[in-house]
């Protein structure tokens, strides 16, 4: 038996609970796959991923996947695991096998921000957790204001990916063309990705935005609520701001 799951549920903003899959693993002996392609450089403390944030001995997993698209702004991915695994993939795998191996300075910009991340680039000793620390604040932040203002959010606190729910597919539609005509950029999903009727968008949160980056999109998010109708939280409905007091 193969159980797969993602470190952090991209559509939903969730983690998964990784300690009691773990404990089922321990029971019922199956295989486990983490996939930490949103997760990982971006949870823990030390930005290892799910298994760091929950403090999870990463040997407890078999399969741990993730991408090089995201926290570490390059291409391509990596898939880590027991020595046997790694040996049959690099035989068998069609990617491994036909495909051509990253480019040099893809590889160059992995090695960087892997040693950012873990502190061991001379240069840049606390950047890395410096970064890791402002994705957290601001990701807290900026999920904050938006259940402040009356929007209701789904994910848990710390999440850099926070998901609004939209529910009207008539409003998906809308919604992103108010932001583009305000310069934000979203992403919306819907059907068949989500149930029809949960239909979301998708904010992306970077440790690289400002709190005055972070402010000026919640005034335009407040003011396309109020436009649409979005704000289902009737008790904490704040109108379109003009001013978000910082922290």
């Amino acid at each position: 038996i193969l159980v797969v799951v993602e470190g952090l549920y991209s559509m939903e903003g969730e983690f998964c609970n990784l300690p009691e899959i773990i404990e089922l693993r321990r029971k019922y002996g199956f295989y486990l796959y983490v996939d930490e392609a949103h997760s990982i450089g971006a949870l823990g403390k030390r930005g290892r991923g799910i298994c760091d944030h929950f403090g999870v001995d990463p040997r407890e997993v078999d399969v741990l996947m993730g991408t090089f698209t995201k926290s570490f702004g390059a291409a391509g991915g990596y898939v880590a695991g027991s020595k046997a695994l790694i040996d049959h993939l690099r035989l068998h795998s069609h990617s491994a096998v036909y495909a051509e191996a990253m480019s040099v300075p893809v590889l160059a910009q992995v090695s960087s921000s892997m040693r950012m991340i873990m502190g061991e680039d001379r240069e840049h000793a606390l950047e890395g957790q410096q970064r890791l620390d402002q994705l957290a604040i601001n990701s807290r932040y900026f999920a904050r204001r938006l259940v402040d203002m009356g929007f209701m959010t789904m994910g848990n606190p710390g999440s850099p990916v926070i998901p609004l729910l939209l529910f009207s597919p008539a409003k998906i539609p809308a919604f992103s063309r108010e932001c583009l005509k305000r310069n934000i950029a979203v992403v919306v999903v819907s059907y068949p990705a989500t149930p029809i009727i949960t239909g979301r968008v998708r904010f992306c949160i970077s440790a690289s935005h400002t709190r005055a980056d972070l402010d000026h999109a919640l005034e335009q998010i407040s003011e396309i609520g109020d436009l649409l109708m979005l704000k289902f939280h009737k008790d904490k409905v704040q109108p379109a701001l003009t001013h978000v007091k910082a922290d």
